[in-house]
């Protein structure tokens, strides 16, 4: 199938995007967004511009304009690739940072002045260098769900989809994670490893992990209830919830995984129903990719902060060059070293 990026008129791209999205955006919506997405698609091509959109996009940008779709980290690698001059991140700040650390020649580009994250504002780099004076030695792994100069104090960033499989590699009986409270204690259940509070002191030969009270405003409003409701109604559901999720809710879940995991895993399944439990653009955009499946529409919770990624805006920031990232050279070197750490340890 044609893709909506290589259109050649606006009626093609109303016709490619009405096929995928009929089922998810009003017509008359499609029609007013595919004049957008024609103008940024020919645009793009005269500025050596590519365009990156996470997951988490709303389906009528996600479906149109980027040429890479995944998660923060997948993107910013096929950014380092790229020999396009500009990069626009369709995300938020944390993730458009992420690019520019990997990519430090490139322009970089968000959308809008500032699109934040609670999880990554709910921690700063003198609350690292405070836990790292306090627990003298101890390793400090950060989610790439941050800002720059807090990954610049970590030792090594993770992903969702990787960060089990990190601090095994450790060997460390004690691990400070950063700075997501549910995904450190998913993690810790998973690696047998008892939950530390900051205000707790460590013991000798005490297998721990020191999480942090930072959440996702989106994942954190899930509940087990959620679940016992879905299959109490349809039983044949099968349920995909985020690890940003509480605990409880990952373990009563039938599939636990980051997002490019969870589109995977849709893709494979045989299951014909589906719950998924994360930002809710997300699973309109599984569900226009896989019309021969049904997605029950549970999901009323929408990140604020992605929200206000659209796709005039995007044409705005393309035509002016605006919302450039610029980040202190010291700064980024010392969180490229926490990626290319984690690069380095995902490979094994």
């Amino acid at each position: 199938m044609k893709r909506v990026q290589d259109a050649s008129t606006v009626q093609e791209t109303y016709d490619l995007m009405s096929a995928l999205l009929h089922k998810v955006v009003p017509d008359f919506e499609l029609k007013m967004k595919a004049e957008v997405a024609f103008e940024i698609n020919q645009l793009k091509k005269e500025k050596n511009a590519v365009i990156l959109g996470h997951n988490y996009m709303e389906p009528a940008l996600f479906h149109s304009i980027p040429d890479y779709v995944g998660d923060s980290l997948g993107l910013s690698r096929i950014a380092a690739a790229s020999n396009a001059e500009r990069i626009i991140f369709c995300g938020v700040k944390f993730m458009a940072e992420t690019a520019k650390i990997l990519n430090p020649n490139r322009m970089v580009l968000l959308p809008v002045e500032f699109a934040g994250c609670s999880l990554a504002s709910s921690i700063t780099a003198d609350d690292v260098r405070a836990l790292k004076a306090k627990y003298p030695g101890v390793p400090v792994v950060t989610y790439i769900n941050t800002y720059a100069d807090v990954k610049a104090e970590t030792d090594i960033c993770i992903t969702s989809s990787n960060a089990v499989d990190i601090v095994k590699q450790l060997d460390s009986d004690i691990v400070i994670c950063l700075p997501d409270e549910y995904l450190a204690k998913n993690v810790a259940r998973e690696t047998g490893k008892k939950i530390i509070y900051p205000s707790q002191q460590l013991f000798t030969g005490e297998h721990g992990m020191v999480v942090w009270n930072g959440k996702c405003e989106v994942h954190d409003q899930f509940r087990v209830s959620d679940i016992e409701n879905a299959r109490k109604q349809f039983p044949d559901t099968v349920i995909l919830a985020h690890p940003e999720c509480p605990p409880e809710v990952v373990e009563a879940a039938d599939y636990s995984g980051s997002t490019t995991a969870m589109v995977s895993y849709v893709q494979k399944s045989k299951a014909n129903r589906f719950l998924i439990l994360t930002e809710c653009s997300m699973a309109d955009n599984i569900a226009a990719e896989n019309q021969d499946k049904e997605f029950l529409g549970l999901c009323s919770v929408r990140c604020p902060h992605m929200n206000q990624i659209t796709l005039e805006d995007t044409l705005d920031c393309l035509r002016h060059d605006k919302w450039q990232i610029e980040l202190d050279e010291s700064v980024r070197v010392r969180a490229k070293k926490s990626l290319d750490r984690m690069l380095e340890m995902s490979k094994s």
